[in-house]
């Protein structure tokens, strides 16, 4: 504990990259409940000036002494990372937070969406919790609240993943892009017209730029991909339900920020419209836009930099009365990655405030 404040001391392991930024913001606008807070990074990071609870503050490099007297350690950084560092921590005394895929799928390690099992967060018996990836987190929440009424059964889903969840590559890919092939308006009309403008296809296996590409993640058996996997195995994990027949279809778009899924779910109860809009109406960290009549419904751009997971265009399906069928957006930097992590901090340090 902070000896001045009674309260926890925080690390942000990886606070100059792309979530760690969106992580700094969230420290200075919510409420605050730390008392230090270190901010962690690479060794070319090391002596870098950042801003958070509106002051400065120096990143220090990622050493094991900068775990000393540390409560809780935060990790915004990539699964590599994570996977060397997290024990570092722990062994330090901290209680890790991980953002990364390091230790999701890790049997002792529980899997923790705040609006949906918060009460695992006191279930980690190597002092690491860690949060779903941001594909998953764009729409847990608001099947999490679906399920709690009528039991989920069986999911399908599509994806369609902004730029940004390729990290800093993956969005100065698709500007660059964008830049090329903008006021060229004869492109996309004959085959390979875009693939040999654009030349670099960065972190993705093609074009982005006027295009969609339904590939996210790396090979995994039988033509599936670690992303559509993880939709499904973390999806398992936070709801408890082991047996869930989920299939996946992850498409990345040609958008910076703000993940977008189209879900069909389907229910151990037969379902109702204007119930299940009225129960995501209701629901902590979600937003009902579903206005069939005025054509309102979330959209990307509508969604990027807010906290919730938005849910429009819910339908009971045709040819299954026990079947939902929905659209849900959410920024994937923010409850995608980096609220996630500090709303599971947050419960750690009110438990460990008490």
């Amino acid at each position: 504990m902070d000896s001045a404040s009674g309260l926890p001391t925080l690390a942000v392991v990886g606070a100059t990259g792309t979530v760690g930024t969106v992580m700094l913001d969230l420290l200075s606008t919510r409420r605050d409940v730390y008392g230090e807070i270190r901010l962690v990074g690479s060794e070319r990071s090391a002596g870098r000036a950042l801003k958070v609870r509106h002051q400065k503050a120096e990143c220090a490099a990622l050493a094991p002494e900068v775990f000393d007297g540390v409560d809780i350690a935060m990790f915004a950084a990539p699964a590599p990372v994570a996977e060397a560092w997290v024990p570092v921590a722990v062994e330090r005394g901290a209680v890790a937070v991980d953002g990364s895929g390091a230790y999701r799928m890790r049997r002792d390690v529980p899997l923790v969406v705040p609006e949906v099992n918060a009460e695992r967060v006191r279930e980690r018996p190597r002092g690491i919790v860690a949060g779903p990836g941001c594909t998953t987190l764009s729409m847990i929440v608001a099947l999490g609240a679906l399920h709690r009424r009528y039991g989920l059964r069986e999911l399908v889903v599509a994806s369609y993943q902004a730029a940004s969840s390729a990290g800093r590559d993956g969005i100065d890919t698709l500007y660059a892009q964008l830049e090329k092939v903008g006021g060229d308006r004869t492109l996309g009309n004959r085959a390979g017209d875009v693939r040999g403008v654009v030349g670099e296809f960065g972190p993705f296996p093609a074009p982005l730029a006027m295009n969609v590409v339904p590939w996210a993640g790396t090979p995994e058996d039988g033509g599936w991909t670690s992303d559509e996997m993880s939709v499904r195995d973390e999806t398992r994990k936070v709801l408890g339900l082991p047996e869930l027949k989920v299939a996946a279809t992850c498409v990345r778009v040609p958008v910076v920020t703000a993940h977008s899924v189209a879900v069909h779910a389907v229910f151990e109860e037969r379902t109702d419209q204007r119930e299940a809009q009225d129960i995501l109406a209701r629901s902590a960290g979600v937003v009902l836009c579903d206005s069939p009549e005025t054509r309102e419904f979330p959209t990307p751009s509508d969604v990027v930099g807010t906290d919730p997971t938005w849910a429009g265009r819910v339908r009971r399906s045709l040819d299954d009365p026990q079947a939902l069928d929905l659209f849900v957006c959410g920024d994937n930097l923010r409850k995608g990655s980096a609220l996630n992590t500090a709303q599971i901090a947050e419960l750690i340090a009110a438990e460990l405030t008490m």
